[in-house]
């Protein structure tokens, strides 16, 4: 329950400072002085449950619980005082005012060696021979190799494996295995080695058994594997021992956290991946068989089902291949395994696998649980975007706030925490590097299912996805996903503007009536009308994502809000607004002014919005956690309302049927001092009437028309730019040529739709650039040398990723200095990936045979022409 309790006060924590907010104070008759008092108290909990939380006893199980339990009905008093002042308009009304009934808070006392079994070596052959390769290199100095990767992913196999080999025991004069773990010991782990394993008492002092290690060591090549390895300090301790020879001794290390392997080694961390299916299956038929086929015909389809099932980590096809192993090898028994594999893979006769899993959640500082945990929430297999996994972390109040961070900042370091302790993987990138998409193990999930539903960590979501579709009458009211007639409870509804609460009955999906079972005791609201109007919101909500599904044939029902409701939504965040499969011009969303009235607003994201300027009644309130408005139509940029977004990071904006560019007032954008990313779609837009901040770091145009020689005002104004983008035109004109210091920080470059004829540029003009993508340029005539491009990139220490498409993306390649080589007329493809047929040819590339003209890349000699069959590049300068 810690981990629940924890999360619970963190929330709580988050309603205080958003009650307290200034805005908030001239709407509400509030008891600051005990909201304060109640502050306190919560911090004091947090940080006893940040030193305590690993003590496993029935005394901090109640306490705990007890916590879970005081921040939930805290929160509930908060919510009911603050909604109830908020529909009455109330502002002085001492019988609305909040207090707190004294709930008491139970007081708490809160009082290596390896194994010798044989490992397995299928599906390790490869790594095997790499780490063998690395560790016995002709260089005499002391080399450190470390092994990372998840848990039960196969290091401490795949280190057994080199250590037990015979070239390795040949090799070197001593060969030691320390197992370290997470809590070790260092004068016990040098006395069981020095003692030869013998369980014996000792007198001697650390100085003493280290000073005797080294005497053993000196003068002799010796090896050395530090197995589980948690932190740097464990290399400290130990390393004070090893003599350094210069004669190529060698320190394999095996960890789970990828910086403590990269800041310790020699070498870059060796990353352990997943078995693909074929190296699954062998391992599994040697666990299951004693050998490395399957000798019942009829159990191999089925059998290779189980091995895919376990999604490639190790220790789940050697734990999965025990358990077939103790069967009869009947089918049915197999069929029966193969459809529960995950649930067989964690069971009670398997504890093995489970407990190696859970020993890196365990480990976890309980500031990362909430957020790992969360995890669960995510469907089997999930590409997850990382923009919104951490808007949701921040809605649903998992981060402590941190003096001169903002929340998203602080997230972003949890999941990079996290992905270093290879919990969560990372699945995409994009071309500036971020991580665009993250995704966790099969495996993995059902450990935070597990560890969730023991924690009692998911009561009441503050998160809502509503699916909006066409004709679907029996939808759940907090999900919006299909549900039966008979799933129907009776929830109190607010009506606006009226002290009456009525009863509402409203259809809720098994999903959301399993996870969530205090859904009858919250309050809801109507915030959408028309096509929403079976879906409901309850106040405590901070997260609203709305996807709208339309079809060709039908013209969807325009989504509003009901401007009233909205601001009982005082906890709300994040706005999603995403209308799918719409062919028609879309219409903007009317965005109620009451929402300058919300201070605590992170992100207002839709297809299509219309914000309107704050009114002359309302207070100047200082939206100062927004971050992100997307996509607002004929968005007017006047100093009053920039003056209520300061922190704005990013805007996205749509300019249509545009009189007078002076009445939208872009030259405020200056004013934002904080933008860093800025979008623009505007037809016959003035570049002379913007003015961009300093503080800009990626600019996409389309739509604008500007003349080419005007790039020189981006150039110019924009020293941090680091991502352009330009779509349909946004430049017009047959030539570019930049000018040399202008972009100096530019890392990404994308094209897409210019009628440009000749683009004369150097390496001077982008010094730093790796990415570029060019696409549907068809008259495009000449271009930059690419291979020049490319070996001057390379000079400077780039490695530039270039990628060029006319009708769809076919892929891209990362380009090092292409070398003469040409390739082979077996290795063009139509629309196939060419594998390099040589070691010289460094990169890789994709071959296309477009009709007759040829444009692929040859790397013979540095020619541009169009019609000529050795371009440089893969420059396509027609349509497929």
């Amino acid at each position: 329950m810690a981990v629940a309790a924890y999360a619970a006060l963190l929330s709580l924590m988050n309603v205080l400072d958003n009650v307290q907010h200034p805005a908030r104070r001239d709407r509400l008759h509030l008891d600051i002085n005990r909201i304060q008092s109640l502050q306190e108290e919560v911090n004091f909990l947090q940080d006893f449950l940040e030193v305590h939380s690993q003590r496993n006893s029935q005394k901090m199980e109640d306490l705990a619980r007890q916590m879970v339990v005081v921040a939930d009905e805290a929160e509930d008093i908060i919510d009911f005082h603050v909604v109830d002042q908020l529909r009455d308009g109330s502002r002085d009304k001492k019988k609305n005012g909040m207090t707190f009934t004294n709930k008491p808070v139970a007081s708490a006392s809160v009082s290596s060696s390896s194994s010798g079994s044989k490992n397995t070596t299928v599906g390790f052959d490869e790594h095997l021979i790499q780490i063998i390769d690395e560790l016995t290199r002709d260089e005499p100095n002391l080399q450190i190799l470390p092994i990372a990767g998840m848990g039960g992913i196969g290091k401490t196999t795949l280190a057994r494996n080199v250590f037990d080999h015979p070239y390795i025991v040949n090799r070197f004069d001593i060969c030691i295995w320390f197992t370290i773990s997470q809590v070790y010991n260092v004068r016990e782990i040098l006395h069981h080695y020095l003692n030869d394993g013998k369980e014996q008492e000792s007198n001697e002092s650390l100085a003493k058994l280290g000073e005797n290690l080294h005497k053993k060591l000196f003068g002799r090549r010796y090896l050395i594997v530090m197995d589980d390895v948690w932190s740097t300090k464990a290399w400290d301790d130990f390393s004070l021992f090893f003599p350094k020879n210069g004669n190529g001794s060698r320190v394999l290390m095996t960890t789970r956290l990828s910086k403590v392997g990269g800041s310790l080694g020699t070498h870059s961390p060796y990353l352990m991946d997943f078995l693909n299916e074929e190296k699954s299956w062998n391992l599994l038929c040697e666990k299951a068989f004693g050998q490395k086929d399957c000798p019942y015909p009829e159990l191999e389809k089925v059998g290779k089902n189980i091995a895919k099932g376990c999604k490639g980590l190790p220790i789940a096809i050697v734990v999965t291949g025990g358990l077939l192993a103790k069967t009869d090898m009947k089918q049915e028994r197999w069929e029966r395994i193969a459809r529960n594999v995950k649930s067989f893979a964690n069971s009670k006769y398997n504890q093995h696998c489970l407990e190696i899993l859970s020993l890196s959640y365990n480990n976890l500082p309980i500031h990362l649980k909430p957020c790992f945990l969360h995890m669960s929430v995510f469907r089997e297999d999930s590409m997850i975007k990382v923009s919104r996994l951490i808007k949701l972390w921040v809605a649903n109040g998992y981060l402590k706030p941190q003096s001169g961070k903002n929340l998203e900042a602080i997230a972003m370091e949890y999941l990079e925490d996290l992905i270093d302790r290879n919990l969560i993987l990372i699945s995409e990138r994009t071309r500036s590097g971020r991580i665009r998409s993250c995704s966790i193990h099969d495996l993995l999930r059902n450990l935070c299912l597990r560890e969730s539903k023991k924690d009692h960590f998911v009561c009441v979501s503050k998160t809502q996805r509503i699916r909006i579709l066409p004709e679907e009458k029996n939808v759940c009211f907090r999900c919006g996903e299909r549900a039966s007639l008979q799933e129907s409870i009776d929830v109190p509804e607010i009506l606006v503007g009226s002290r009456s609460t009525l009863v509402a009955s409203g259809l809720v999906c098994d999903t959301c009536k399993r996870m969530h079972q205090h859904l009858g005791k919250l309050r809801w609201v109507k915030v959408f009308g028309q096509s929403c109007e079976k879906l409901r919101q309850h106040t405590k909500l901070r997260f609203i994502d709305v996807v709208t599904i339309a079809f060709r044939c039908r013209i969807p029902s325009k989504l509003n809000f009901v401007p009233s409701s909205i601001p009982l939504l005082w906890n709300l965040q994040t706005l999603l607004i995403d209308e799918i499969g719409s062919q028609l011009k879309k219409r903007p969303i009317v965005i109620p002014s009451k929402v300058w009235e919300m201070p605590q607003l992170r992100h207002i994201i839709m297809d299509l919005g219309f914000l309107p300027s704050p009114v002359d009644t309302q207070d100047t309130t200082a939206l100062e956690n927004l971050q992100t408005l997307s996509t607002m139509h004929n968005f007017r940029c006047t100093k009053e309302v920039f003056e209520r977004i300061p922190n704005l990071k990013k805007l996205k904006a749509r300019y249509l049927n545009v009189k007078e560019w002076s009445y939208y007032c872009l030259d405020n954008l200056g004013h934002l001092h904080r933008l860093e990313s800025l979008s623009l779609t505007a037809e016959g837009l003035l570049l002379e009437k913007i003015a961009f901040p300093n503080s800009l770091k990626k600019l996409s145009l389309s739509r604008c028309g500007i003349p080419w020689r005007n790039m020189t005002i981006i150039g110019s104004s924009l020293p941090n730019l680091e991502v352009l983008k330009l779509f349909h035109n946004a430049f017009r004109g047959p030539e570019w040529s930049p000018v040399e210091g202008q972009f100096p920080r530019l890392k990404v470059l994308v094209i897409l739709y210019s009628g440009l004829v000749s683009w004369r540029a150097d390496d001077i003009h982008f010094p730093i650039l790796e990415s570029l993508f060019l696409g549907q340029m068809k008259k495009l005539e000449e271009i930059p040398s690419a291979k020049q491009i490319l070996e001057e990139q390379s000079s400077y220490g780039n490695e530039l990723e270039v990628r060029v498409d006319q009708k769809k993306p076919h892929g891209f390649f990362n380009c090092s200095p292409a070398l003469d080589v040409p390739p082979k007329e077996s290795d063009v493809k139509d629309n196939s990936v060419a594998k390099p047929t040589s070691s010289a040819l460094i990169a890789t590339f994709e071959w296309l045979d477009i009709n007759h003209s040829h444009c692929y890349l040859a790397c013979r000699k540095p020619c541009f022409s169009a019609e000529h069959s050795c371009l440089n590049f893969l420059f396509s300068l027609e349509p497929f």
